[in-house]
């Protein structure tokens, strides 16, 4: 009897509550670390070489593939561009599809089409990545046509004119023709003025279209480097393959580094204050109010970033995520998004929310400040951490079986993963504990946001207004006959 009432005293339940919940988290951390279990097996039969030139190589065959992934990043972007240059990394990108040495014209585009292989490539603040995916019997001839793109473009006034107008035809299509992108995308950039990411990443019309072949020349001696490029070949390729590299990219030299060069490689994480900043933008094109609300956080390297990515996929992201979960018990908002983006000296975290036509972009507003708050007052709880990190390892393990996906994480390594380009960010990822997460919402979330109100033209706002206040059967009932 003195035995039982001990261990039914209140002190001792709460011992054993604690213990069960030890019990359970060692019991989820198992599971964890057996679903992790491919990425440390697959990371051992990666090849890495680093050339003389400073060129960096990762290999990763998969014998039973007739097919070989390539993927080629180099770290220039948006970021590394000066004053009157803005687009320039992107505008790049596009003519290396236009011409080489010895591969003149669209020879490179009819020759991947010939072999049937998927090309493409994309720029973003921090990189330029390139990637194909063709036969493996053509492997080859596609280092030979990477290396003599990378190394020896062919840049003419005929190319450059043509690529402006291609570029300038994507601004209008995917910015100027949307309602409230330009002007939102200005408003926040104004925000990282004074930042190497003060301004967009495909660059000002009139600096686009004032590119010169000289400017450009120059672009690409300071920018495209052996000593800044990471390539990544996953996928059925021979025992030539090595043979081959050193051929196409052994004799590829830097140019002498520039100021420019320096002072980018030099930068320091960049921290902005967050403070509650509240704007609006009226677009008679708009279709309906929205609300962008966006968060300044850190950079890839900050201790805190794994943190911050738990708790961004734990509010906006996921489909099990707070913002989510809210939109099927209480239907305020008709969708929800969220693009954080991940830069190399900062991070932003965003989310925009589209309100059903009783609830007002206040009310909405509060919703997500109230998630905040709870978070960074309570944290989240053991089951719901362990759940936000198999989550994020199950998109890594999808990888595996998209070999293009894999080549472009690969050669996307940070220098701190140069031999763990698999583990490394998982690990990181599988220490973050509760607290840290709590300290995040408290530090990058709870102590001020930017509010940007994307409002329609008046006559849709005044119908919007009335709806709010007649009952919300009857606004129900208005909108979904309108939807």
């Amino acid at each position: 009897m003195d035995k039982l009432w001990r261990w039914s005293s209140p002190l001792n339940k709460y011992l054993l509550f604690g213990l069960t919940a030890l019990l359970s988290n060692q019991s989820h951390g198992h599971e964890l670390a057996q679903m992790a279990a491919p990425l440390y097996s697959l990371e051992q039969s990666i090849s890495y070489r680093e050339l003389d030139n400073g060129l960096q190589l990762r290999l990763l065959p998969i014998p039973s593939s007739r097919s070989v992934s390539i993927a080629t990043q180099f770290s220039v972007g948006s970021r590394d561009e000066i004053a009157g240059q803005t687009g320039y990394a992107h505008l790049f990108e596009h003519m290396l599809f236009k011409g080489s040495e010895n591969a003149p014209g669209d020879s490179y585009a009819q020759t991947m089409s010939a072999l049937s292989g998927q090309f493409n490539a994309s720029t973003f603040f921090d990189f330029t990545n390139y990637y194909l995916t063709l036969p493996s019997e053509a492997l080859e001839l596609a280092l030979w046509l990477e290396a003599d793109r990378f190394i020896r473009p062919s840049l003419t006034p005929e190319t450059v004119k043509n690529q402006q107008a291609t570029v300038l035809e994507e601004m209008a299509t995917t910015i100027d023709n949307q309602a409230y992108v330009r002007d939102a995308m200005e408003f926040l950039l104004t925000l990282a003025e004074g930042t190497p990411y003060g301004h967009s990443v495909i660059g000002s019309r009139e600096d686009v279209s004032k590119a010169k072949v000289k400017q450009l020349t120059l672009f690409h001696q300071r920018h495209y480097r052996p000593d800044a490029a990471q390539i990544s070949i996953v996928g059925g390729y021979p025992q030539e393959t090595n043979s081959w590299i050193d051929s196409a990219f052994g004799q590829w030299q830097p140019a002498s580094l520039s100021p420019e060069k320096k002072a980018a490689g030099s930068r320091a994480a960049i921290k902005l204050k967050n403070q509650y900043v509240h704007g609006e933008i009226i677009d008679n094109r708009g279709p309906w109010p929205a609300l962008l609300l966006a968060w300044h956080t850190v950079g890839q390297q900050d201790k805190d970033a794994e943190a911050v990515t738990l708790l961004e996929a734990y509010l906006f992201q996921n489909r099990a995520s707070l913002i989510k979960q809210s939109g099927l018990t209480d239907p305020e908002q008709l969708l929800s998004y969220s693009i954080p983006l991940s830069m190399e000296l900062m991070g932003v975290s965003n989310l925009v929310v589209v309100p059903r036509a009783r609830a007002s972009l206040d009310q909405l507003t509060k919703n997500v400040e109230q998630m905040i708050n709870d978070i960074a007052e309570h944290g989240v709880d053991s089951v719901s951490l362990q759940q936000l990190k198999a989550n994020w390892l199950n998109q890594k393990l999808r990888l595996l079986d998209q070999p293009s996906r894999l080549a472009r994480h690969l050669s996307a390594t940070q220098a701190r993963d140069k031999l763990v380009p698999l583990t490394g960010p998982w690990e990181r990822i599988n220490a973050v504990t509760n607290e840290q997460i709590q300290a995040a919402a408290n530090t990058y979330f709870n102590q001020g946001f930017v509010r940007l109100d994307l409002l329609p033209p008046w006559y849709i706002r005044w119908t919007k207004a009335l709806l709010e206040f007649l009952p919300e059967s009857v606004s129900d009932s208005l909108e979904e006959s309108v939807l």
